[in-house]
């Protein structure tokens, strides 16, 4: 693709002013590495196919040669694929007897793969017999696979129906050598929780037929790979994650359609060209482009776009960049918002360039397998120009090379987020990648802090092994298949005697003379129990067919496009002529047809007594909700609302787990019960409620783990008195709880909705104000338990978010929340500010106290030290004396540059000796004053906002500073160096280079520990910091 094309749209007058950053990310050349020793067969492929192995691949073969387990996290295009299928073909070629056991999470994914296998059969002239047994399988071809084929592809849900039959796979598991898991990122929560469990019950298998698979993981990049692959398969693991393969260069563009300030978005844009106006445009060649600017002509040319809904905005871009030959895959939220995406660009395009609209169409799910094959292929061999998509395509299907990449809305995670702009610039190619923010915390923080993005590490992947409900689902199924007994419950599952008794108690296991547990039932376990949810009350959605007096008129495509802004949870379909928002009786019930199977949580969400449930594109009114027989009925209209249900929470601590002290501020861990009550709901036209309704639902109640803190009395007087409002405080609580709950999925990998929240001015259990946020989920799933590590930065991301938001008392981008039970009320953005901040001073406060005791408990034996050395020196010391005197008389003269070396060094340190004595002295004042006030006066406020400003002006003196700290520590003098370093920290926190320098001085002094907490804190900063990965790499190599 050509430069100028995405130069152009970066400087096109109708989206420039909407860029809020471009990031350049460089092309790199691939490093390839030989191999010894290869079959010959697999070095004959290689030769006659013209492959080199990139680095890692070659690293990935010997590793697996070598009977390691692996997981490869390198991006998208990168040969992972390759990288395992030629060692486990290569065992295949030596032993004829082995196989291997493929899973993937997605059909598409195997489907791909296994043509991948068979042109490698082919070319290796090796019979393997590849094939995908899964639900779609033929049941006259099964057998035959299970009796011939080596290479099985399957996904975990048909893994866990076929365990039980395990006999019939005696061939298979008894040869097993290798199981692959692609696309690992993608199990997590509740369904990676599952899948934990389900490959240890099928290596139990496997064991039990005398094989012992080695494991091999493919995943997007995360910040916690290793703990992940652990976690899910219960072995230890080796981590390859340098990519070597070659990529072009990249311009990721972060587009925000809700733009605030106008100057100021000018003025951090990043923009190569900014000079064009709407009267010497030149290149605009097309009708689409005239005709655009002819029907906005206003004196505010940089409001052309705007008023348009996100969806609308995707559109006009996607097409912008069809019309200029740009091959573009644009990924949606949902497939409803695909396929009408894809039908307005078709209809515009017929105005423009008539014949591009046949290489328009949309790709989803729901398409025959036939049909996304041909589109699949079409994008290869580029019969399709544009292609619009749900995340069906995030995954490592084969698409070949795209031209560039829209993604309308953040898909929920940073590793989801860089698998879809993957799929542009595959090898030396140029490309853009064009990130659409919606209006909601998450969108808009990446838009206001696009470092965070691109600087930063992946989220963690959460898979919770200690769920009971989950773990005891697991023992029945793995009972059905094999007799256990305690102690192997215990080591596979995690599982105490209490679980196993309760479940001989409930008549679900029985226990033999020889101490072994037998599943009772007659049936099988594995149908009873989901590997997408926790609960076993599965309720069965059914549509009644047939016609009813409602309105089931067709949806009028030409008006269905409408100037309102939506958010992801926002349905956005309109319908002609169906007014009608009254639940409607049907008649002349014909049949009924299930839908979908929901847990009861979702029922009580999403399919209530009047809810319009969307399935497949097409919207339904739930009729009836039967909870004792677990029916939901629904039957089929066209309406232009959607529904949110109200509900009231109340949670009691059932037991503290743990408190985890994070600064001077204190997070508790723990088992909560919580009772959510669903006692209305509300019709929304989008942001226009239609009415409200009550429900007659009983309270929800379950036991899950949460963490909670307490916020004192002192900040309720203080916000009271500042502000003279009387829900302040209420108000401030419930914002810092939406915020916090609103970026979770920034730092923990989970959706909003797998978390709740409750903010109370006073809680019975913890007699003060306390802020509650809980895994949604029966038992809990391990979320809000990692939160505790991140919660540092969870609270400082959140408080930034709010902070550059430019509203005034809250919005949907800070503090709203569109899953809120209460309707957003009360808030009170300043007063969220203030509780922020008071959070954000107590744990740096602490943090800083333990740094400078640590540092000035090792002083004095050092300080001690230099002064015996200086003593041995009377020539330094004549010099040291009259270096006193001079700054004595004159504190704040600066050295002469004349003065010798030493004493330089000697005016460094006196200088800094007093700074520091005043430093500690304002810090005692501090800590007293944070501990009785807890949040500064609004004259505070300005005072920090004027140090904000002097710290700036010295900024840059930071760097001098440094590299003074960085001679006197080469010379040793470690006490002076360290002086400077507190200094430089003092006035930027953040610096990365003055951590890694205080750990690289506490190492050659000699205290391993605190010099890796140093290290470990500037690569939080910097996580590219090599120089300190390297120095702990080399501390913890130390015996």
């Amino acid at each position: 693709m050509e430069r100028l094309a995405i130069d152009k749209f970066k400087n096109d007058i109708r989206f420039r002013h909407k860029i809020a950053h471009i990031e350049k990310i460089p092309g790199k050349e691939a490093i390839y590495m030989d191999l010894d020793n290869l079959n010959p067969k697999i070095a004959k492929y290689l030769e006659n196919n013209n492959i080199s192995l990139y680095k890692h691949q070659a690293i990935a073969y010997k590793k697996i040669q070598n009977k390691k387990n692996i997981i490869i996290t390198t991006p998208t295009a990168s040969g992972k694929t390759l990288a395992f299928n030629l060692p486990i073909l290569e065992t295949m070629l030596n032993d004829k007897k082995a196989t291997a056991m493929y899973i993937y999470p997605a059909k598409a994914l195997s489907n791909d793969q296994l043509n991948i296998l068979k042109n490698l059969e082919k070319n290796l002239d090796l019979e393997i017999k590849p094939a995908t047994y899964d639900g779609d399988t033929p049941k006259n071809k099964k057998y035959g696979i299970r009796q011939n084929s080596r290479i099985v592809l399957t996904n975990p849900y048909q893994i866990h129906h076929i365990l039980s039959w395990h006999h019939q796979w005696k061939r298979f598991y008894s040869n097993l050598k290798y199981i692959v898991i692609d696309e690992a990122h993608y199990y997590k929560g509740i369904f990676g929780s599952n899948v934990a469990y389900l490959i240890r019950r099928l290596k139990r298998i496997a064991n039990f037929y005398g094989s012992s698979p080695q494991f091999i993981l493919s995943s997007a990049t995360l910040a916690n790979p290793v703990e992940l692959a652990n976690k899910l398969v219960g072995e230890d693991f080796s981590l390859i994650d340098n990519d070597t393969s070659p990529s072009g260069d990249k311009d990721f563009i972060f587009y925000n359609p809700f733009y605030k300030n106008l100057k100021k978005n000018k003025g951090s844009n990043n923009l190569e060209n900014d000079s064009e106006s709407l009267g010497n445009i030149k290149d605009f060649e097309d009708k689409f482009i005239e005709d655009t600017i002819a029907n906005n002509r206003d004196d505010n040319w940089t409001k052309i776009t705007d008023g348009l809904s996100i969806h609308q905005e995707t559109e006009m871009i996607f097409l912008y960049l069809l019309l200029k030959d740009i091959q573009t895959l644009c990924f949606t939220v949902s497939r409803k918002i695909a396929e009408l995406i894809a039908m307005w660009t078709k209809k515009d395009m017929l105005t423009y360039k008539k014949p591009l609209a046949e290489k328009i169409t949309a790709y989803r799910a729901g398409y025959l397998a036939s049909e996304r094959r041909e589109i699949e292929e079409g994008l290869k061999n580029r019969k399709y120009l544009g292609v619009t998509c749900t995340n069906a395509l995030e995954l490592g299907i084969n698409i070949g090379s795209l031209d560039a990449v829209i993604i309308s809305g953040y898909p929920g995670t940073m590793i989801s987020t860089w698998q879809q702009a993957g799929r542009a610039g595959r090898g030396n190619q140029k490309s853009v990648v064009i990130l659409l923010a919606f209006e909601n915390q998450l969108d808009q923080y990446f838009m206001k802090n696009p470092e965070f993005f691109f600087d930063k590490p992946h989220e963690n992947a959460i898979v919770d092994l200690n769920n009971k409900m989950i773990i005891k689902s697991h023992i029945l199924c793995a009972a059905n298949e094999l007799p256990i007994t305690a102690d192997e419950a215990k080591e596979l599952f995690n599982c105490d005697e209490s679980i196993l008794n309760e479940s001989v108690e409930n008549f679900d296991l029985i226990k033999n003379k020889r101490e072994q547990y037998i599943y009772s039932h007659d049936d099988e376990a594995s149908f009873k129990h989901s590997l997408d949810q926790l609960s076993n009350d599965s309720f069965k959605v059914m549509s009644i067919n047939g016609n009813n007096n409602s309105n089931n008129n067709n949806m009028d495509n030409s008006n269905n496009r409408s100037n309102n802004n939506y958010s992801k949870n926002e349905n956005i379909d309109n319908y002609n002529n169906s007014n009608n928002y009254s639940n409607n009786n049907y008649s002349n019930r014909y049949n009924q047809t299930l839908l979908e199977n929901m847990e009861l949580g979702q029922v009580y969400r999403e399919a209530h007594e009047g809810a319009v449930l969307i399935n497949k594109g097409e919207t339904y009114i739930v009729d009836s909700v039967n909870l004792k027989s677990r029916y939901v009925n629904v039957y089929k209209q066209a309406v232009e609302y959607h529904t949110i249900v109200l509900k009231d929470v109340d949670i009691s601590i059932k037991s503290k787990i743990k408190k985890e002290k994070i600064g001077n501020f204190t997070v508790h861990f723990g088992e909560l019960e919580v009772s959510e009550d669903f006692h209305k709901y509300k019709k929304l036209h989008f942001s226009k409620t239609l009415g409200t309704f009550n429900l007659d639902l009983p309270p929800l109640t379950f036991k899950t783990k949460g963490i909670w803190f307490t916020i004192p009395n002192e900040i309720k007087k203080c916000l009271e008195d500042r502000y003279n409002q009387d829900d302040v405080f209420a108000g401030g609580l419930h914002g810092v709880e939406h915020g916090l709950i609103g970026l979770f999925p920034l730092h923990v990998m989970c959706d909003r909705f797998d978390i709740g929240g409750l903010s109370t001015n006073y809680h019975e259990d913890t007699q003060e104000a306390t802020i509650f946020i809980y895994d949604a989920y029966e038992g809990g799933i391990g979320i809000c338990e990692k939160a505790i590590e991140v919660f540092n930065q969870l609270v400082q991301s959140t408080k930034d978010l709010i902070d550059n938001c430019q509203c005034e008392s809250g919005c949907p981008s800070c503090i709203y929340s569109p899953k809120c039970g209460n309707e957003n009320k009360p808030l009170h953005k300043d007063a969220t500010r203030n509780i922020l901040s008071y959070i954000k001073n107590e744990i740096d406060i602490a943090e800083k106290e333990e740094i400078l005791n640590k540092i000035n408990s090792e002083n004095h034996s050092y300080d001690l030290k230099n002064n015996i050395k200086n003593n041995n020196n009377s020539k330094n010391n004549n010099t040291n004396k009259n270096n006193s005197k001079n700054n004595n008389t004159n504190k704040n003269k600066t050295n002469n540059n004349t003065i010798n070396n030493n004493n330089a060094k000697n005016n460094i340190k006196t200088k800094n000796n007093t700074i520091n004595t005043n430093k500690r002295e304002n810090n005692i004042k501090n800590n007293t004053k944070t501990k009785n006030n807890t949040i500064n006066s609004t004259k505070n406020n300005a005072k920090n906002e004027n140090n904000n400003n002097k710290n700036n002006s010295n900024s840059e003196n930071v760097q001098d500073m440094l590299k003074e700290a960085l001679k006197l520590y080469k010379e040793k003098n470690y006490t002076f160096a360290k002086d400077l370093l507190i200094n430089i920290l003092d006035n930027d926190k953040k610096n990365s280079d003055s951590w890694y320098l205080l750990g690289a001085i506490l190492n050659d002094q000699g205290d391993s520990n605190g010099a890796i907490k140093f290290l470990k804190k500037s690569i939080s900063i910097d996580p590219a910091n090599e120089k300190a990965h390297e120095l702990i790499d080399i501390i913890k190599s130390q015996p």
